[in-house]
């Protein structure tokens, strides 16, 4: 018994000290904020999809990489009034993947590592971590809620998609939740919902963290549930066309946690770099407010680390870190110094746990969720003769990763997903947002896992009669952003049409991103219907989810009105298994085999 014992702890410290050199050295290569601008936006990035961070300066800040390693793997618990280093650890955007890159297991173990240190350790995630996977889905985010409680978060903010499974449910999940949720414009009938901002206490320091989500929240989750039943709006983000609202409650809240002793202020903010959101990016805000001392960002999946001025002139680190656990941001408040921030990204194809056979206490409470989905998802639906994909088939980006494009041109994955609702639904055409497309299928055995990865929002199958002018008028609208992404944009069955994108979008919206029309040249062109014109005033019937087409999803209002045709109930990835097994007989073939689709999308970037 006692050899085995000591195999157990020899094999534990094998691993325990290979993970301590490669923290070691992701440490020394981790990304501070580098970019320093004194013009405010030249500091944002339009791609979404440009994730790479800059690389390492002499000057950044190497958080313990100078201290002894301890050989106590948890130290004892320090006062938090006690005088010493901070280091604030941040997610987001990790969309269920709580077993991807670092998983949660490897950020214990940075967390562990970093106390041992001797620092003072916060952990905060910035949104959108409840939707994205299975396990988000199929328990509405009580899973996703459980292992934040496990991994003991500090404080959290609502990303958009946090509202997903519906407001009753989301401020359910925000009651069991062990931590707080802050947000300074989250507001029902015009009182906040969450406190806008907590004060904690580390390192003898007393930090302030101020909650920001995107005022875009109504049109990226599903507008309905923000209305009360009469469908009015009753939840708000302080959205207008200006942003000053939403910039003043930024302010007040900096303020107000200055007044009651906050020595550091730091935003946590669901924003995100995108150019069409403006005026709600990080780089409004920060250049409409003053007294952050740092932006920790997240919402539009990138991982870029720069520095920029607020209104009165001071330099700002806005620090943001990815998706799916590929990044851990970090901001190190020293006991004496100037605060930094940065990010430690895994780029490897072995998650961290796998890498490094880590066992922890979040090693197990994943495992143990992941093997009770598994028992329900693992079944075999079908095979794939075709790699289908929401990605570029060739670009990748500066940390080797693909371009997504399926929510700014024709992927094969779009096209087999609105075949399958056109299919299955009966109907002349079929519409699907690019947002509502997350993944990919590999060639090879498809399981029923892959058709809730696919589209994992649970959202119900609908089929309507619409006219042929609330077809352009919707194609119009989803085409607005491109080149850009947009959520909205429509992967379609059943038809084709061009983007013409020489042309300036003309499309017109309310306060809350609503489309309410369009007021100029149209830049969609030659849409065909069954090989033929599109007929305005023709009747046709259309298959989408009620995302789509009944609540206003990506602020689509022109189907309003239309008369639905179904009896509901069938859910999105039932469509999915339904196809391959009913209508393709159990294979995906050849069909599907371009990855950037069947020309039934035509980009003209020049006026013929």
């Amino acid at each position: 018994m006692k050899t085995d014992q000591t195999i157990r702890f020899s094999k534990k410290r094998t691993v325990m000290l290979a993970l301590t050199m490669i923290l070691l050295l992701l440490f020394t290569s981790c990304s501070g904020n580098q970019t320093d601008s004194a013009d405010t936006q030249s500091a944002q990035t339009a791609d979404t999809q440009s994730e790479s961070a800059p690389e390492a300066s002499e000057e950044e800040s190497d958080p313990g990489a100078s201290e002894e390693e301890s050989d106590s793997e948890i130290p004892a618990e320090q006062e938090a009034s006690v005088p010493k280093d901070v280091m604030i650890l941040y997610t987001s955007d990790v969309h269920c993947g709580v077993d991807q890159g670092f998983g949660y297991a490897g950020l214990e173990q940075i967390r562990k590592h970093l106390q041992a240190r001797g620092y003072d350790v916060i952990l905060v995630d910035n949104g959108d971590n409840i939707q994205g996977d299975l396990i988000g889905s199929k328990s509405k985010g009580e899973v996703p809620i459980d292992l934040m409680n496990k991994m003991g978060y500090n404080v959290a903010i609502p990303g958009n998609h946090e509202f997903d499974y519906g407001m009753d449910q989301f401020l359910s999940l925000a009651e069991k939740a062990e931590f707080p949720y802050i947000s300074c414009n989250f507001q029902c009938r015009g009182e906040n919902v969450f406190e806008p901002y907590v004060i904690l206490e580390a390192g003898g320091k007393k930090i302030g963290f101020v909650g920001v989500t995107t005022p875009e929240t109504i049109v990226t989750s599903t507008p309905v549930h923000f209305q009360d039943e009469e469908g009015n709006y009753i939840y708000s983000f302080l959205q207008d066309e200006t942003g000053e609202a939403l910039y003043n409650a930024v302010q007040s809240a900096v303020d107000d946690a200055r007044e009651e002793g906050a020595e550091y202020v730091i935003v946590m903010g669901h924003m995100g770099n995108v150019e069409t959101s403006r005026p709600y990016t990080y780089a409004d805000v920060i250049a409409n407010t003053s007294g952050i001392d740092a932006f920790l960002d997240g919402h539009s999946h990138d991982t870029d680390q720069v520095v920029m001025k607020d209104k009165d002139g001071k330099s700002v680190p806005r620090s943001a870190c990815g998706t799916k656990l590929q990044g851990i941001g970090w901001c190190m408040i020293p006991e004496e110094g100037e605060l930094s921030t940065g990010i430690y990204t895994w780029t490897f194809e072995d998650t961290a746990p796998e890498f490094f056979v880590i066992e922890n206490e979040l090693s197990e409470a994943v495992k143990e969720a992941k093997d009770e989905l598994d028992k329900q998802t693992q079944v075999k639906i079908g095979y794939s003769a075709v790699d289908l994909t929401i990605n570029d088939p060739e670009a990748i980006d500066s940390e080797g990763r693909p371009y997504r494009m399926v929510r700014r041109a024709e992927t094969n994955m779009g096209d087999f997903c609105v075949d399958a609702f056109r299919a299955r639904m009966g109907a002349d055409v079929a519409v699907l947002g690019g947002g509502s497309v997350r993944d990919n299928i590999p060639a090879g055995e498809v399981k029923m896992a892959d058709a809730y990865r696919v589209m994992p929002f649970g959202m119900e199958a609908c089929k309507i009669k619409v006219t042929g002018q609330q077809i352009l008028d919707a194609l119009e609208w989803a085409s607005r952003s491109v080149p850009a992404e947009n959520g909205g944009f429509l992967q379609v069955s059943g038809m084709s049409y061009e983007i013409h994108t020489y042309i300036d979008p003309t499309c017109t919206e309310d306060t809350n991103g609503m489309f309410t029309g369009i007021s100029g040249e149209r830049r969609v062109r030659n849409v065909m219907i069954g090989g033929e014109p599109v007929d305005p005033e023709a009747f046709y019937t259309l298959a989408s989810t009620d995302y789509v087409v009944i609540n206003n999803g990506d602020g689509l209002t022109a189907f309003d009105g239309a008369e639905r045709l179904d009896d509901g109930g069938l859910l999105e990835h039932d469509v999915i298994i339904d196809y391959i097994q009913e209508d393709l007989g159990g294979t995906i073939g050849e069909e599907y085999s371009d990855p950037t689709g069947e020309d039934r999308i035509i980009i003209v970037e020049e006026e013929p």
